[in-house]
């Protein structure tokens, strides 16, 4: 049989006179070093944190004594722009509107005896008539008068406050038959017609008459043709209402009125007139 060896003997401590501390939790010591490791790495973020904001505020232009005048845009933030003083006047704009032509206005050839310019500038009104009746026009060298294609002797005539188609024959007649060819009152692409006296030739009622300028809108678009050219006669113009789009003036029996176009060659014939000249 195997022989039972002795065990060691235990000591324990009561018996070797030594006591656990029972003052201290176990695991103090790790504690301690735990907590001083998280210290000293937090006092030195801190450290490298100051550092490095001083040398940015150091370097900084922002940070000198002398603020940025209003007009500095500070570095990170959004500028927006200025508004507008209410009343300002956008550059490139006219204080005044001014209609637009919406067609491009096609210029007669030039022929032996058509009027060559038209007129720089209209008529002054004279100032302070109640009725706004023109004074009359200064001289310019777009003295025009207006002849007929199929009646090449008849010219526009003014007789009896209406515009006819008439022979002319005498020194007065002529210069009845003399216009100032000056800018649309309703549109500066197209043309108005002013007599010696200084009245207007504008559509009423469909009829060609001279008349006094009223101011009015309506006056102003009664008294602006438009010219287009003549598909039948060379260097001729066909003139088209401003506010009747697709009726053009027209001679019917020596009378100038304004009809709706017709696709017929009586039609286009009495419609076609040659801007010459004055007679006068």
């Amino acid at each position: 049989m195997p022989e039972d060896k002795p065990q060691p003997p235990q000591q324990q401590p009561w018996e070797n006179g030594w006591a656990p501390d029972t003052t201290r939790a176990p695991g103090t010591r790790r504690l301690w070093l735990a907590g001083v490791l998280a210290i000293s790495t937090i006092a030195a973020c801190v450290t490298a944190i100051t550092v490095t904001r001083k040398g940015s505020d150091e370097a900084s232009p922002w940070t000198r004594s002398t603020s940025p005048g209003p007009e500095a845009t500070l570095p990170g933030l959004i500028s927006f722009a200025t508004p507008s003083t209410p009343g300002a006047r956008t550059p490139g704009r006219s204080g005044d509107p001014s209609p637009t032509a919406t067609t491009t206005t096609p210029t007669p050839s030039a022929t032996s005896g058509d009027a060559s310019a038209t007129a720089s500038a209209e008529p002054t009104k004279s100032a302070g008539s109640g009725g706004g009746s023109p004074s009359t026009p200064k001289p310019s060298t777009a003295w025009t008068s207006v002849r007929s294609v199929n009646y090449p002797d008849r010219y526009w005539h003014v007789s009896g406050g209406l515009v006819k188609l008439d022979t002319v024959t005498s020194a007065s007649a002529r210069r009845d038959a003399t216009f100032t060819r000056v800018k649309g009152l309703a549109d500066a692409s197209c043309y108005s017609f002013t007599t010696a006296d200084g009245t207007y030739l504008r559509h009423r009622e469909f009829v060609l008459r001279a008349e006094s300028n009223d101011d009015s809108t309506l006056f102003e678009q009664d008294a602006t043709f438009c010219p287009r050219p003549s598909a039948s006669a060379s260097g001729a113009v066909l003139l088209e209402s401003v506010n009747y789009p697709g009726r053009f003036l027209r001679h019917k029996n020596f009378q100038l009125r304004l009809d709706p176009y017709q696709n017929t060659d009586l039609y286009r014939a009495d419609s076609t007139f040659r801007l010459v000249d004055g007679l006068s």
